[in-house]
């Protein structure tokens, strides 16, 4: 049985070679402790199939792909519908909402590309602890 199920889980697709994207996976890790938020790298069989399926091309600049039962989100709508997710504090995170889309993802798409030259990157994705297995999907 998969440890994701569509009709209660979110799904974050990352790119599973970013030291940038793994800190946040690492970040929401903890901030989730209900693991209401499951992932997958976009690297993964099934992080391509669905990163496609959503018109994104998995070969180009990844961006992240959160799927909910809400619907999918991706670049900065992805990163508010996150913090929305994690409640609390963090929901007030859609207060950038208001910024426009264009504006928040032209700043979201400047730190992407740079991302490896920043950060840095692994040279394959990471494997998940044991204890963090079934937080992960198909990968």
């Amino acid at each position: 049985m998969s440890p994701y199920d569509p009709a209660f889980d979110s799904l974050l697709l990352f790119d599973g070679v970013c030291h940038l994207c793994d800190g946040g996976v690492q970040f929401i890790i903890k901030l989730d402790p209900h693991a209401r938020i499951k992932f997958t790298s976009i690297q993964s069989q099934l992080g391509q199939q669905l990163y496609i399926q959503h018109g994104l091309d998995p070969a180009s600049l990844p961006s992240l792909l959160y799927i909910t039962p809400r619907g999918a989100f991706i670049a900065s709508a992805a990163v508010i519908e996150i913090a929305r997710t994690l409640g609390g504090l963090w929901s007030l995170a859609v207060v950038f909402k208001a910024i426009p889309r264009p504006l928040r993802d032209a700043a979201y798409t400047f730190v992407a590309s740079h991302r490896y030259q920043w950060f840095g990157k692994h040279d394959t994705c990471i494997m998940p602890t044991p204890e963090l297995k079934a937080r992960f999907v198909d990968g």
